[in-house]
């Protein structure tokens, strides 16, 4: 499936706030750990607890959230599709961030290794 402008600005505009319980949710309901999810933010985004909690109460789009990140260098190893999309082919760099996250909660919640879901065995 290809992405058109309207889902990249749309994907833009969501707040980093209103995905997050659902993630939550889907880690929960998989018998994985809020804490296993916190490492999986952590690791992808560089922000620690006190960082995306402070992103959550600012009610931080996407692209704010995603701005003031600093994506681990392996990020680009996650790749395969996730809502539709195969990651390593959208053309929006924003879009691909999200997605790369919204696959690392995805593998977690499927219990997948945690070395595997952050890139540490090759």
């Amino acid at each position: 499936m290809k992405a058109t402008e309207v889902h990249h600005r749309r994907v833009a505009e969501l707040t980093f706030a209103s995905v997050y319980p659902h993630y939550c949710t889907k880690v929960l309901k998989h018998q994985r750990s809020l804490e296993e999810l916190h490492q999986v933010i952590e690791w992808l985004t560089g922000f620690d607890q006190k960082e995306w909690q402070d992103l959550i109460a600012e009610k931080a789009t996407f692209a704010t959230f995603f701005e003031r990140a600093r994506l681990h260098p392996n990020a680009p190893m996650i790749t395969g599709m996730i809502c539709g999309y195969r990651i390593e082919e959208l053309d929006n760099e924003l879009t691909r961030k999200v997605r790369y996250l919204d696959k690392l909660v995805d593998e977690l919640a499927k219990g997948r290794k945690m070395e595997k879901i952050l890139r540490t065995e090759r």
